[in-house]
């Protein structure tokens, strides 16, 4: 498959993926670039959510969603929204990624000399740096509901968490959010 260029540009006209999904299952690369065509926009834009704008990163993970979006067509159950089912394994692609950052950050830490950490001295207003100085926790439960419009419910499925810990995570999430905007 050539590699194409994820962008962040509007989507194009709603496609029924429900044929080009069928295609790909069977082993079509063509159909597949249809879908990837279709998708990707909204994949990136989540992707970059919830990497907290850091662009680079969220082109790799896009990428790797669908990597293993191609690899697991097979555990699609059709009948079901192809573009839920793409958003959820990109979510599940971020946190992953999120966890082996933490896991290898610990490592490096236990093996390193402490040292003072570097204060951040811009102090910006913009909704996406401020969002993108939250919390992983609250950013991507912010993000998860109120950008993308999923339930607390669904949420605490997606994150391994209960309902109420995602309403008080978004909560915590709009505070630190209003208290940023009041300075």
């Amino acid at each position: 498959m050539k590699a194409l260029e994820p962008t962040l540009l509007p989507e194009p006209a709603e496609v029924d993926l429900e044929p080009l999904v069928r295609r790909a299952a069977a082993g079509s690369v063509e159909a597949f670039e249809a879908i990837y065509r279709a998708q990707v926009g909204r994949v990136m834009a989540i992707c970059l959510r919830l990497c907290g704008g850091r662009r680079s990163e969220a082109e790799d993970l896009a990428q790797e969603t669908f990597v293993r979006a191609w690899q697991k067509l097979d555990l699609y159950r059709p009948g079901t929204e192809f573009a839920a089912w793409l958003r959820r394994l990109a979510i599940n692609v971020v946190l992953s990624s999120r966890r082996s950052a933490r896991r290898r950050w610990r490592r490096e830490q236990s093996l390193a000399p402490a040292r003072p950490a570097a204060s951040d001295p811009s102090r910006s207003l913009d909704l996406e740096r401020a969002i993108a100085r939250l919390p992983a926790h609250q950013r991507h439960v912010l993000v998860l509901h109120d950008v993308e419009g999923m339930q607390h419910e669904e949420i605490a499925r997606c994150l391994g968490i209960r309902p109420g810990t995602s309403k008080a995570r978004l909560h915590r999430a709009r505070a630190r959010l209003k208290q940023e905007f009041a300075r």
